[in-house]
């Protein structure tokens, strides 16, 4: 929880103003910077659940998230590996990875495209 109301607290203070992008796809599935943070912590920590602590968030709700990709989707995005002596893990498949590929560049397009706007929007809210 922590991590997240650092982060939070920075994009809200005093930072520079920055688009945040939800995408809503014809399937039902809904991407955004919660899910794809999700599966970049899977990604760098190889579990589900240290993505969640790292996250701030339970495990049960970082499960949800996952599952409502791969459901949404009608692909995995993560792989799992059953626990036992050698611990289990997980990782993301190559729609997962392409997931956070495709969503990264539409946000870094979309914040060139509304770089204008974005400071005009400043302009005026720094006059206000």
């Amino acid at each position: 929880m922590a991590r997240r109301k650092q982060q939070q607290s920075k994009a809200t203070s005093g930072g520079s103003d920055r688009l945040s992008i939800r995408i809503d796809l014809a399937s039902g599935a809904r991407i955004g910077p919660g899910k794809v943070a999700v599966l970049e912590e899977i990604a760098r920590s190889g579990s589900i659940s240290a993505a969640g602590r790292a996250l701030g968030i339970s495990y049960r709700r970082t499960w949800e998230l996952v599952e409502d990709l791969n459901t949404s989707l009608g692909v995995a995005v993560v792989a799992t590996a059953a626990g036992g002596n050698g611990g289990g893990g997980a990782s993301l498949t190559a729609a997962g990875k392409a997931i956070i590929e495709r969503y990264r560049a539409i946000e870094v397009e979309t914040a060139q495209a509304a770089r204008a706007h974005l400071l005009a929007l400043g302009r005026i809210c720094a006059k206000g």
